[in-house]
């Protein structure tokens, strides 16, 4: 048997070459587990608004992993000790921290796995994998979960500035052309260090941390929290909760094996067995897909109605405002639009609801981002920073909205 050379590399439009480090991260990315991200969309139905937003989490995964590379390699120029044995779990734990997520990324949690995070399912994709490779990511599902007892690990893969934050900025900015959310990850790389066990970015490093938190904010409102992008993925979960009720009422409608099944059964966390995770990872965005295809020619107004939408972008008005929307006036456009199409004002409430969104670039409550100064002293950036628009990168802005169709204008 031929033995194949897997220390490939990979061209990536932002980084240039990103090498596998080893066989066994190659193994982890050969997996269909894995190649499944290939399937999934980083942005939701972000390409709605901007077009070139098609990437995956399969290139946000790599992106991660070669940001990691580069900072084991500048910590240890630093005279970090960092053994291979941590090297190996750093990578493979950034590699596989977004593996659990499902179709359009965040849809799917608030709709169809009702009870289950993403987060909770990527550590059950990687204990499975865990199984099939002999123990050999132990170091890495420790680190994941926090048990790793050097702290400064769990920070370069979970916090208010790790891998990937740098890379989904940097990488979203790319691909939707918002100039302004791209981050200088390089320079923010080379100002880490480590101290008392703690990830610290060198006082000279401050204003790319501050340009990282402004680009954080600046890309919610511009390309996470679009009001067409967040109109959109709402009514995809909007959708997805009708075909669960039509499903559940004994209804059988067109989808693919596996959507049926999540469709059919409540699932929890307890009874996430290897078998459901098994359909799970045949879950993808051409699954959800589909099934909108077929049913925008569903006898149920609604299920088809609202799948037609997303089809041909042809979605509901939404307006924002900075003051809370009163209920009444989603009380009238419900019972005009109920009485208009024959429906009741309970099923008038899959096209007119109101919510709000949250933007905060930096959160005092969270771990901090620290700041090491010349006299080696350690201060959260929002204390070391000379400008005032930090102390307001970290209020919560708050902004209400009420989605409804466009006849009632």
């Amino acid at each position: 048997m031929n033995h194949i050379n897997k220390l490939k590399i990979f061209n990536d439009p932002i980084y240039g070459f990103i090498s596998i480090p080893n066989e066994l991260i190659y193994d982890l990315i050969q997996h269909p587990y894995f190649q499944r991200l290939r399937r999934i969309s980083q942005m939701g139905l972000s390409y709605l608004v901007y077009p070139g937003a098609n990437h995956t989490r399969f290139h946000h995964a790599l992106g991660c992993m070669h940001l990691m590379q580069k900072a084991i390699e500048t910590l240890r120029f630093k005279g970090v000790a960092i053994s291979n044995d941590e090297e190996c779990a750093l990578l493979i734990a950034i590699l596989l921290h977004d593996i659990g997520h499902g179709p359009f990324s965040h849809a799917m949690e608030k709709s169809i796995v009702e009870d289950v995070n993403h987060e909770a399912i990527s550590l059950l994709f990687m204990n499975q994998l865990n199984e099939e490779f002999d123990g050999k990511l132990s170091l890495a599902i420790q680190v994941f979960k926090g048990e790793y007892h050097r702290k400064f690990m769990l920070q370069l893969i979970s916090s208010q500035l790790d891998m990937d934050r740098m890379d989904y900025l940097k990488r979203d900015s790319f691909y939707t052309g918002v100039a302004e959310g791209n981050v200088n990850s390089e320079r923010l790389i080379q100002m880490m260090n480590v101290e008392n066990d703690v990830l610290v970015i060198e006082e000279k490093g401050i204003y790319s941390v501050e340009k990282f938190l402004l680009s954080r904010r600046l890309m919610y409102w511009q390309a996470y929290l679009h009001k067409t992008s967040l109109v959109a993925e709402l009514i995809l979960m909007k959708v997805l909760k009708r075909a669960k009720e039509l499903t559940l009422k004994g209804i059988k409608l067109p989808c693919s094996e596996p959507l049926s099944y999540f469709m059919q059964n409540k699932i929890s966390l307890e009874n996430f067995d290897a078998e459901k995770l098994d359909l799970f990872s045949q879950l993808d965005d051409f699954d959800i897909i589909s099934a909108l295809k077929a049913w925008q020619k569903n006898s149920d107004f609604i299920l088809s109605t609202l799948s037609k939408m997303i089809i041909n972008r042809d979605l509901l008005k939404i307006k924002m405002s900075a003051e809370k929307i009163p209920m009444e006036e989603s009380q009238a456009m419900k019972e005009e639009f109920a009485q208009e199409h024959n429906i009741s004002q309970l099923e008038a409430g899959y096209f007119i609801f109101r919510g709000k969104i949250k933007n905060q670039a930096y959160s005092k409550e969270a771990e901090p981002i620290r700041i090491l100064k010349k006299d080696k002293t350690i201060e959260d950036v929002v204390e070391a920073s000379d400008q005032l628009n930090l102390k307001s990168l970290s209020k919560l802005v708050t902004k209400y909205y009420i989605c409804f169709p466009k006849q009632l204008i």
